[in-house]
């Protein structure tokens, strides 16, 4: 009675696994189904430069979107089951870390890769004390008298050497 019942037990096991079997092997030979990863270079990036997207799992291509860029296409690479693209980011776009959203053509579900790239921004200069119309009269006020002082000055250094002399 024990064997009859190890018996049924391992033959419980191998029925089971053998119905799995089929079921893994179909799927290894399927194309994925949808995007499964995003990769943005360069990961750091200036306003109005360029950011190369590719997405594994998007044989057909699609479109990539972020509020740093407009939508970008992603067009098929040959040979595979990769897009690829290429987008501007914006002038005006934010300083910090920007998602990526990938829809592909015939995938049912969107991927999006948070923080996927950094928009670095410029630096907040001003006019730095620079002027664009040219002297204004305050400043020929202040350089006339700076003349003023070392005419004086260098008159006064050259009376008291010239009367060192007579001495």
């Amino acid at each position: 009675m024990r064997r009859t019942r190890a018996l049924a037990a391992v033959a419980t096991a191998v029925a089971a696994l053998g119905l799995a079997a089929p079921a893994a092997t179909a799927r290894d030979g399927m194309p994925p189904v949808g995007p499964s990863n995003i990769v943005a270079l360069p990961s750091v990036i200036a306003r109005g430069g360029q950011l190369t997207i590719t997405v594994d799992g998007c044989p057909q291509g699609g479109t990539a979107t972020s509020d740093a860029f407009p939508a970008t296409t992603l067009t098929p690479v040959p040979g595979g089951s990769t897009a690829r693209g290429t987008a501007t980011i914006d002038r005006n776009a934010k300083p910090g870390s920007h998602s990526i959203t990938v829809h592909c053509t015939g995938a049912g579900r969107p991927l999006t890769h948070p923080n996927a790239f950094t928009v670095i921004g410029g630096v907040r200069g001003g006019l730095g004390g620079s002027s664009s119309t040219g002297a204004t009269p305050t400043d020929m006020a202040i350089g006339g008298g700076l003349i003023a002082v070392a005419v004086v000055g260098g008159g006064v250094f050259w009376m008291r050497r010239r009367a060192e002399k007579r001495i």
